[in-house]
């Protein structure tokens, strides 16, 4: 593992740099993008996380639409809760869409639409610290999909996936991070690595639950307290922007 990712301010024989704890939590408290009720000092780990995972008609979210919405929810590191809706966008589904997923089309035809189903999973998802992989693009398509409805999109106390300005935790930034040496980042493939079962990829539910498996299965690696771990994954996030940038560039 690369130096960089030594969050515990210690020198390599693990002696602290004097005043360096006092000093990274001031840096922790300070930092954007945590959700408002959660203590930036807090072991992540320890809180209430909400994984969520989104399957879609395309890739796009200014013209796609959300066709399945998975939720699992973990307290303490385990799993405490788990919801599943399959969504009628409104538009057809194209059959790429359908053949990855698996989702039968008159089970989409037959479904609530989507402002049919938010306020369940706005409920769902009240107290809990937004997780997903890849979060750019789930958060994307839900900030698209908000706006798109009319539904408030704002600083919220308690709803923070609601809100545009928190930071989702995603594990695949420090899959990114701590998995360099290995080729496939697909989450299928490193729940392989890591021996999670996911028996039911591309579903949105079991994406959810297999997601947040590899967010604890990994925590040992990261850094304890919710604010640091922030402050780093928006650091690595932008790191490894402009590399895969500069990669297809040179494609």
């Amino acid at each position: 593992m690369r130096a960089a990712l030594d969050v515990c301010g210690c020198f390599p024989t693990g002696r602290h740099y004097p005043g360096i704890a006092a000093r990274l939590e001031r840096v922790a408290l300070q930092v954007e993008g945590l959700a408002p009720f959660a203590d930036a000092a807090a072991r992540w780990a320890e809180q209430k996380l909400v994984v969520i995972d989104f399957e879609t008609t395309g890739l796009d979210p200014t013209k796609d639409r959300i066709i399945e919405i998975g939720v699992a929810c973990f307290a303490a590191g385990q799993l405490s809760g788990f919801e599943n809706w399959i969504v009628n966008p409104g538009i057809e589904v194209p059959a790429e869409s359908l053949e990855i997923t698996k989702i039968d089309p008159a089970e989409i035809a037959a479904a609530p639409t989507l402002p049919q189903v938010l306020e369940k999973f706005a409920a769902r998802i009240e107290g809990h610290i937004p997780v997903a992989y890849n979060a750019g693009f789930d958060q994307g398509f839900l900030l698209n999909e908000l706006g798109r409805y009319d539904w408030p999109v704002q600083r919220s106390e308690s709803r923070a996936a609601l809100d545009p300005q928190v930071t989702w935790i995603d594990p695949l930034v420090w899959v990114r991070e701590l998995h360099k040496d290995e080729r496939s980042k697909r989450l299928g493939d490193v729940c392989a690595r890591l021996g999670i079962p996911l028996d039911n990829a591309h579903r949105a539910a079991s994406d959810a639950e297999a997601t947040g498996k590899v967010l604890f299965a990994i925590a040992g690696q990261m850094p304890t307290s919710y604010g640091e771990l922030i402050r780093l994954q928006r650091q690595y996030a932008a790191r490894q922007d402009v590399d895969m940038s500069a990669t297809w560039r040179k494609r």
